[in-house]
């Protein structure tokens, strides 16, 4: 299966175009996430500007956004986004690194931005395990909002950390597809060869025991909670932690995407045999039918 790319390809393909060629731009585009991004030249071509909306952005600014920001990408930082956007990013084009492998890094850096702001929970968490190793505390719950009626909660541990995606099937077949997708990430564990990988949880209807006392959580047969557990193990490195994150905060729409993209395989083979089916039928030939008449003396007469 295809997987998703943490950087966004729109923003990473633009950048360098205007690196080679700089001209005038104003593009508006929306991520699979529902964030919204404009890349726009207001002052002049060789300045351009990123800006994002999220709608999660007070929550992600609460576990330490930010402080992530200003690492990443210190004076191209705003003090403010434009207005209708949360935050904004002016980069230089002139000011880009030469030389290509610099460049390239520079330009991934930047496609990672929303990838970035997402990383706040998932890092104050690692952070947050380190402290409580060794004791029976439990942190913060941190609840973030980013879907109409879909949140994902981080909660660190004396020796792991969960992460709980809540998410809608709008359908009854895409609960099926979640279901057997959810399921092969439990039976893939059992392999030797990934059974460090974190361990996956599924429940349908029914929020985990992490969350179930939180106010305002809806019971329905269209919901479903995927729980994953993660181990210092995959953490306790910078490379490895970048990697979790990356991987991690991408799973819904990967979930998705996939469902939606086994749903169109199944009815494009549907349709093939259709069309086999009827390239039979109009080849076939029909046979005139015979009948058996009797004539007054009782004699059989065939007509055609």
């Amino acid at each position: 299966m295809i997987l998703l790319e943490p950087h966004n390809v729109i923003i990473h393909t633009t950048l360098t175009e205007k690196l080679a060629k700089p001209s005038s731009l104003d593009v508006q585009f929306v991520d699979y996430d529902g964030v919204r991004f404009r890349l726009s030249t207001p002052e002049r071509k060789t300045i351009l500007l990123l800006s994002m909306n999220i709608r999660c952005w007070d929550e992600l600014v609460r576990y330490g956004a930010l402080n992530i920001l200003r690492r990443e990408y210190g004076a191209l930082l705003l003090p403010q986004g434009e207005p209708e956007y949360n935050v904004s990013l002016q980069i230089d084009l002139e000011q880009v690194p030469a030389d290509s492998e610099s460049r390239e890094a520079f330009v991934m850096s930047i496609a990672l931005f929303k990838r970035n702001v997402f990383a706040a929970p998932f890092e104050s968490a690692f952070q947050a395990q380190k402290q409580l190793d060794g004791t029976t505390n439990q942190g913060e719950l941190m609840e973030i909002h980013y879907r109409d009626e879909e949140a994902i909660y981080v909660q660190a541990g004396s020796d792991r950390v969960t992460v709980i995606f809540s998410t809608i099937f709008q359908d009854e077949t895409d609960r099926i597809f979640g279901k057997v997708f959810l399921q092969e990430f439990v039976d893939a564990r059992r392999q030797p060869s990934i059974q460090t990988a974190p361990q996956v949880l599924y429940s349908n209807r029914d929020p985990p025991l992490e969350i179930r006392h939180l106010p305002g959580l809806r019971i329905s047969e269209d919901i479903g909670y995927v729980t994953f557990v993660i181990f210092p193990r995959h953490f306790n490195k910078p490379a490895i932690a970048a990697a979790t994150i990356s991987h991690i905060q991408s799973f819904r729409d990967y979930l998705h995407y996939h469902i939606k993209c086994s749903k169109a395989y199944m009815h494009s083979r549907m349709r093939h045999r259709v069309a086999e089916f009827q390239k039979i039928l109009n080849r076939a030939k029909m046979e005139v039918a015979t009948t058996e008449r009797k004539t007054a003396s009782g004699r059989t007469m065939v007509a055609r």
